[in-house]
């Protein structure tokens, strides 16, 4: 029922999306480009609309936790994150990967919806330190076109890597392109 509403929403408002690898019980969904916050709600109607059937995670600055808002960011698998504070957020995460037999977290490597060519590598440590997949999730307004059509292979050379999925990205557009950078 979820996949057939989510679809509807997405055809109603005329997006299409596309699916071209298999959605595994474990994995990073590495999402770009972030530059409003309707890309969480257009996130989660993609993630249904594909066959998606668990939860999703996603890191979500701590100042979005207030009253209301908290109730339904964790209702909706959001995981508050203190960017003023050096935590070891990749240690916690990889322990969500080891200790669930189903965990998803979606993370927007800009880590802000403001230009920000200098990414957060969370999601490539958390990937790497947990043996899971990324998956590269795009969503480009200009099209009007959402996605996840191909799986990053960590090589291990995090530069080279980073760049992969920069230069992967590099073609889409934000809802505010301005505010996107490689």
């Amino acid at each position: 029922m979820r996949q057939k509403i989510s679809s509807f929403l997405l055809r109603l408002m005329g997006w299409k999306y596309k699916l071209s690898v298999e959605l595994p019980e474990k994995a990073i969904f590495c999402v770009a480009p972030h530059t409003s916050n309707w890309d969480l709600l257009m996130g989660e109607l993609l993630y249904f609309a594909v066959g998606g059937k668990h939860k999703v995670s996603f890191l979500i600055k701590k100042e979005w936790f207030f009253f209301p808002l908290k109730y339904l960011f964790r209702l909706m698998g959001g995981v508050p994150v203190d960017r003023q504070k050096r935590t070891s957020l990749v240690e916690q995460m990889v322990n969500e990967f080891n200790t669930r037999e189903q965990f998803c977290l979606a993370i927007t490597p800009e880590a802000t919806r403001k230009a920000n060519p200098n990414w957060k590598r969370g999601f490539y440590y958390i990937a790497l330190d947990a043996k899971v997949p990324v998956l590269l999730v795009y969503l480009d307004y200009s099209k009007k076109m959402a996605g996840v059509e191909r799986t990053l292979e960590l090589t291990g050379d995090e530069e080279a890597d980073v760049q992969a999925v920069k230069q992967y990205y590099s073609s889409f557009k934000g809802k505010y392109p301005d505010n996107f950078a490689i």
